[in-house]
């Protein structure tokens, strides 16, 4: 059988002592585009922190592609909501996407052939090549995204995670962004948890929805959670 995306096995989220969610039991199929909704406060950035290896559940098991969940996993992109890198004036487009790569070791490293060849590659996905050049700050919100992903998919991560991609983007820069998260999905068989307020931007691709609501953590397909 294929490996599950993401395999929760009756999992409490705590902090501090006290429980923010429980009897979180579910198993996210490959290649799925999944959501994660809930009122504020109902813990979904916890969820994310436990699926990045950022937190341990007071009790039960996360898997996460077949593993415990590890901080720094190259096997995971993710995006998160604040882009800060995007404030620098001297970051180019290209160069935010080659730190995916080279990670701390920018300056020291030097890209290979090879390193440039998958950039160049990855720019080219996200339809990114336009504006490779430009500066970070001079880059619309929905250019900003798609070179934040490009920089999540440039170490050709199984899986991405998105904290709120679509946030800042106008709608058709929703649009676009959604559109390029089901193509990821189908020519790269990549599997997308993405957590959003607003789940009628993202119809058109998801497969299922992770739920967070009083108290508790369920999951369903995203036909059951929209009736």
């Amino acid at each position: 059988d294929p490996t599950p995306l993401i395999r929760l096995t009756d999992v409490t989220a705590a902090r501090g002592g006290s429980t923010i969610w429980d009897h979180g039991s579910f198993t996210v199929e490959p290649g799925a585009i999944v959501a994660v909704i809930g009122p504020n406060g109902s813990g979904k950035t916890t969820l994310l922190q436990l699926l990045l290896g950022l937190l341990e559940p007071a009790h039960g098991t996360i898997e996460i592609l077949g593993e415990h969940p590890r901080q720094g996993s190259r096997r995971i992109g993710y995006v998160p909501q604040n882009l800060d890198t995007v404030r620098s004036d001297s970051l180019r487009a290209r160069d935010l996407v080659t730190l995916g790569l080279t990670g701390t070791r920018w300056g020291v490293r030097r890209t290979s052939g090879a390193d440039r060849a998958r950039i160049e590659e990855t720019l080219r996905a996200v339809d990114a090549l336009g504006f490779a050049e430009r500066r970070m700050s001079q880059l619309s919100g929905g250019q900003q995204q798609r070179i934040a992903i490009a920089q999540a998919l440039v170490s050709q991560p199984e899986m991405l995670i998105l904290d709120e991609p679509l946030a800042s983007l106008d709608i058709r820069s929703q649009q676009d962004l959604v559109a390029l998260l089901g193509r990821l999905r189908d020519e790269h068989g990549i599997g997308v948890l993405i957590v959003t307020h607003d789940l009628n931007p993202l119809l058109s691709i998801l497969t299922s929805v992770i739920y967070l609501l009083d108290g508790h953590a369920h999951y369903a397909p995203v036909d059951q959670v929209v009736s």
